[in-house]
């Protein structure tokens, strides 16, 4: 076992507190995280199966009544980090956020299933998990697409993962910050402040936040009346790759998934009008106002992880993903260098995110092996040199946000191990 896997494992079992893990050791992410908790998951799996599935189980636990899964569960409260769950004000069995995060929990329990040999009793335990993660998909059908498009909206940019790009710069420009805002920051103490979101942008966030709150996160009444509304490329990908992948699980279980079924063939269609045939790349919509968001995230690259069936569309991506950042030494860059939103060091508008190579990584296998494994090349060399950091600079490696990240050191893992 090489030292750097040692280390990973340690870095997840440091974070590990009681049937969940932190995204990192220190104050600045003191609770459970949905798509962290996803991608930890993996990474207990190459060592300990139990930790992996109860990283779920525990995730599940906080799931509300209406299948909705939170972004943030608070097992123990911190009113030191904001927003805390007095801020949100929520919470079914465990205190929470009011919103949600990509849902990958189906794809991340496909490729754990896919290499692990499953007991009698994981297996029960493993049922119980689809059936709630099917609640979890119904619920954004329902509530998140209430037209049937087979496209869902996200109504805060935390919902995204990616909190701070500038896809959101548009559409939270027409945000109204709310009066005498009364919130006390903690992140940009922790971290320096170049490398997080700015006050302004915080205030958005904040506003977004407290009327989403006074609707009482009725999931139909704050779709009709949320501040931000946006069908996201990344977003979208990731869900139609879950749904296909949650399809195949129930499918060895016996479990009813036909809603979903239906569902994926209505998204395989509607996401092509996200495509624009000039640039060879897809783009989020604002809903608000009916028009595509032209910016170059990384994360409209997502499309391939999603797997569509067309060799074209397919092949002018992974053409336009090459010319990304290719002129500087680490990929990929959250956002395209010679775009005038790009910032280097600021948190999801510059730097290199290992979980978005790592979908990019796993898009390619089936369409340019090469390609793929030279991302997996690059990827491992960044984690090698800079350790496990939440982000890194794309020009330097410089390593910069949390130290001992805990999907960092995950996927580190998957990176080294799974196909060795």
């Amino acid at each position: 076992m090489s030292n750097l896997i040692n280390k990973a494992q340690k870095t997840l079992l440091g974070n590990r507190r009681k049937g969940y893990t932190l995204p990192t050791n220190n104050k600045l992410y003191p609770a459970q995280w949905n798509w962290d908790s996803a991608f930890i998951a993996l990474g207990y799996s190459y060592f300990n199966l139990n930790y992996a599935i109860k990283e779920i189980t525990t995730l599940l636990d906080g799931q509300w009544k209406d299948g909705m899964v939170p972004h943030i569960l608070f097992h123990n409260p911190n009113t030191n980090y904001y927003p805390n769950y007095t801020a949100w004000n929520c919470g079914n069995k465990i205190r929470s956020s009011g919103i949600t995060q990509p849902p990958i929990l189906a794809t991340i329990l496909k490729l754990i299933l896919d290499k692990n040999k499953i007991s009698n009793k994981q297996t029960k335990e493993i049922k119980k998990i689809v059936k709630k993660i099917i609640r979890f998909h119904e619920w954004f059908i329902k509530f998140r697409d209430p037209k049937k498009t087979g496209l869902v909206s996200i109504l805060h940019p935390w919902e995204s993962g990616y909190d701070n790009s500038p896809i959101w710069d548009e559409p939270m420009a027409k945000v109204t910050i709310e009066k005498n805002l009364k919130y006390k920051r903690a992140d940009n103490k922790l971290i320096k402040p170049d490398q997080r979101p700015l006050n302004i942008d915080y205030d958005r966030y904040v506003s977004i936040k407290n009327n989403l709150r006074k609707k009482k996160y009725n999931p139909k009444e704050i779709f009709k009346s949320s501040l931000f509304n946006v069908v996201d490329v990344g977003f979208n990908s990731l869900f139609l790759k879950a749904n296909k992948d949650l399809i195949q699980i129930s499918n060895k279980f016996n479990i009813e998934t036909s809603k979903i079924s239906n569902y994926v063939k209505v998204t395989e269609k509607n996401i092509l009008k996200l495509y624009d045939k000039k640039k060879g790349i897809f783009f989020s919509k604002d809903i608000r106002n009916n028009k595509k968001i032209y910016i170059p995230s990384i994360t409209n690259y997502f499309i391939l992880f999603a797997d569509l069936d067309n060799d074209f569309i397919n092949n002018k991506l992974i053409k336009n993903l090459k010319n990304h950042n290719k002129n500087d030494k680490y990929f990929f860059s959250s956002i395209k260098p010679s775009h005038n939103s790009f910032e280097e060091k600021r948190y999801w508008r510059g730097p290199v995110w290992i979980n978005c190579n790592w979908f990019i990584y796993q898009g390619l296998k089936n369409k340019d092996l090469k390609f793929s494994n030279y991302v997996k090349k690059k990827t491992i060399k960044l984690l090698e040199k800079s350790k496990f950091y939440e982000y890194f600079s794309c020009k330097n490696g410089q390593p910069m946000g949390a130290k001992n990240f805990s999907w960092s050191a995950s996927l580190y893992l998957d990176f080294k191990i799974s196909s060795n």
